[in-house]
Formats: structure tokens, C-alpha cells, sequence
């Protein structure tokens, strides 16, 4: 027979610890740091010259992973605000000047698009952020030229959109030019303190019951998970999230939410093989004998804000079996923290839920 089990217990801490050979949980756990050194990056003026510019546009170029989902999250958070065109695009357009401003960000430095798009927008004249690691090819077009943010400490590329998305922001609050420096510095850091406080919640030593990371992973464990938000800020955090989750062996997909309503009895209908059948247990269950396992019920996530939450746990009614995600628990009613704020913390609790998904086998 055929009783398929959890690898590890996750309140196992000392097993799960002891299972992290690749180092997960603390890639995940440096998302705060990483925030910060981005935040020591702008009080230490490294991209002041942008500070008060009235560009024409701002481009946003970005690698595979976390460069490109950081960007679209970072679109959809300050692309009606910044008071120019924001775009995220392949590559520097050829339309780029001395009135256009051009991020270029990934993990690789080799990467030929990024390093064609660094020389192409100096070329032209544009004012040009690099967020890519100082070495290689990138080092050789970029130095002396450009706005240099590389990464200060390492983490795996899994784990750097938050990275990415504290550049492309505090690049846009430059723009803007509210406060000073030392302000936008600060914001930054408010932020790294969320990111830190997640992770501190989130951590191995913490029992299912009181680690929000865990408790996801417990929820998402041994189904096919659907992901969605109901704007454009929580649709890009799904997006993001379905690519962590299946980076850990999980069957994730991420749609807005009024596409996976429209898709419900779809998603949600019983399985041919009748899993509900009163004669259908798991623990029981032998291949050779029985066929193959049913399908694994759906079970859709909804992210949302604290602005949103309302609106999405009332959609939610349309959908047979799905949880809603906020980064502020029931018992934190009391804690009140910026959008941008909330959307680091769910990035985080996801990348964690993630790990502990892989770790315990809970994927399979």
C-alpha cells in the first residue's frame, strides 16, 4: 500500500534545519537586510541625481526571476503616481535620450540583453541605474558611467525580488523628490523592519500555529493551488507567488481574481475518480491495485491589503474552497502598515512557505 507522508514534521525545527542544505530558510530570511542595504545605498546619495528630474519616462529593464516580477509589482504600486510614464520593457528602446531614465536590473552580469541595454542607454545619453552585479561584461560597460546599486550581500536568486523592487522604488521616491535623503532612506528602512518581523514570525522555531509561513505551507500542501488578487497590485504579487511556489515542486498558477471566479466550476468540480468517495482513503491506496491517485483539489488563495480585504472576502463567496492572505493576521488588527509595506511582507511569507513546502516533501 501506499501511504504518502510528509518528509518532515514542520514543527520538526531541528530536522527542518538539518534538511536546508541549500540554505533557504536564511535566503528568505535576508530579504530584510538586503532592503536595508538598498536603503544604506540612498543615504549615502548614490543615486541623488535624480533627485527633483522631470524625465520624460522611466524604463524599467529587467532579467528573468525576481528582476522582472519586482518590476511589474513595482508598476502596478507607484505607475500612477510618479508623474511620468513608467514602463517595463526587454530592452532600452530605441527612442531613449538625455530626457529618458533607464533601470537596468537582473542577477547575471552576463546577461548580453542587460549589458546591450546598460551601453545603449549611455550611448544615448540617458541617466542610467544599474542593479546588476559589479563583475563581468556589466563591470566593463557600466563603470564610471552609470548609477551603480549592486547587491550588497548575497542571497539565492530565488529570493531577490524584494531587492529589486526596494531599487525600482526608491528610484520613483527619488523622482518625486518628497523629504529628503535621509526620509527616503527612511522609508526604505521602515520597510526592511516589516521584512525583518515577518521573517522573526516565520521562523523554524516557530510552531504551525503561530507562523503564518507555515501555516500557508500546511494549507497549500498536496493540492493544486491557484493564486490571485483583485487589483493590479495583489494580481502581480500572485504572479510572483506562483513562480516561488513552483519553485518548490508545487502545482501553482496565478490569475485575477474575476478570471478564476469565471473558471470555478472548472477548478472546483470533483474529480472523476470520486476522491470524496466514502470507499476512497489515501493511507490505503495501492497503485497497482486502485490506478493512479485522483487529481488533488483546488484550492485558491486570494491576496490582499488591508484597503482590498473587504472587497475580496466578499468575491471570494464565488469560489468552493479558497483562504484569503493578508500580512496582517486577525489578531493584528491594531497593527496598520503601508501597502508597500504589506506587499514585502506577503512576498516573504510566501518565499518561507515555499522553503518549508520543499523541505517537507509536501509538494509530492
Amino acid at each position: 500500500m501506499t501511504a504518502p507522508m510528509p518528509l518532515l514534521d514542520l514543527d520538526d525545527s531541528e530536522g527542518l534545519s538539518a534538511a536546508d542544505s541549500e540554505g533557504l530558510l536564511r535566503s528568505v530570511a535576508m530579504g530584510g537586510a538586503q532592503i536595508r542595504a538598498t536603503a544604506s545605498a540612498v543615504g549615502e546619495s548614490v543615486i541623488s541625481r535624480l533627485a527633483g528630474l522631470r524625465p520624460r519616462s522611466v524604463v524599467l529593464i529587467a532579467g528573468a526571476g525576481g528582476a522582472r516580477h519586482g518590476a511589474r509589482m513595482a508598476l502596478a504600486l507607484v505607475g500612477d503616481s510618479i508623474g511620468c510614464p513608467l514602463l517595463v520593457l526587454d530592452r532600452t528602446p530605441s527612442w531613449a535620450g538625455p530626457l529618458d531614465v533607464i533601470v537596468v536590473a537582473g542577477d547575471d552580469a552576463g546577461d548580453p540583453r542587460l549589458v546591450e541595454s546598460v551601453d545603449s542607454a549611455v550611448r544615448r545619453g540617458a541617466e542610467v541605474v544599474v542593479a546588476v552585479p559589479d563583475e563581468g561584461p556589466m563591470r566593463a560597460v557600466a563603470a564610471g558611467r552609470t548609477m551603480s546599486l549592486p547587491p550588497r550581500l548575497y542571497a539565492s536568486p530565488r529570493h531577490t525580488m524584494t531587492r529589486f523592487l526596494a531599487v525600482f522604488l526608491a528610484v520613483a521616491a527619488e523622482i518625486e523628490g518628497k523629504g529628503s535623503i535621509e526620509d527616503r532612506s527612511a522609508v526604505l528602512g521602515r520597510i526592511a523592519d516589516a521584512v525583518d518581523a515577518e521573517a522573526l514570525r516565520d521562523g523554524p522555531a516557530n510552531e504551525v500555529f503561530h507562523n503564518p509561513a507555515k501555516s500557508l505551507a500546511t494549507r497549500m500542501s498536496g493540492r493544486r493551488v491557484v493564486l490571485c488578487g483583485s487589483g493590479s497590485v495583489t494580481t502581480a504579487l500572485a504572479e510572483f507567488s506562483s513562480v516561488s511556489l513552483m519553485s518548490s515542486g508545487l502545482n501553482a498558477a496565478a490569475a485575477e481574481m474575476s478570471e478564476v471566479i469565471r473558471s470555478a466550476r472548472a477548478l472546483f468540480a470533483p474529480d472523476a475518480a470520486s476522491r470524496d468517495s466514502v470507499f476512497h482513503d489515501p493511507f490505503f491506496h495501492d497503485p497497482q491495485l486502485d490506478g493512479a491517485l485522483p487529481t488533488p483539489p483546488a484550492r485558491a488563495f486570494v491576496f490582499a491589503t488591508e484597503s482590498t480585504r473587504g472587497e475580496a472576502r466578499r468575491r471570494m463567496d464565488a469560489l468552493a474552497d479558497a483562504d484569503l492572505v493578508v500580512a496582517a493576521d486577525e489578531d493584528q488588527t491594531n497593527v496598520v502598515i503601508s501597502e508597500m509595506e504589506q506587499v514585502f511582507v506577503l512576498a516573504s511569507r510566501v518565499d518561507m512557505a515555499a522553503a518549508y513546502v520543499q523541505l517537507t516533501g509536501g509538494a509530492k
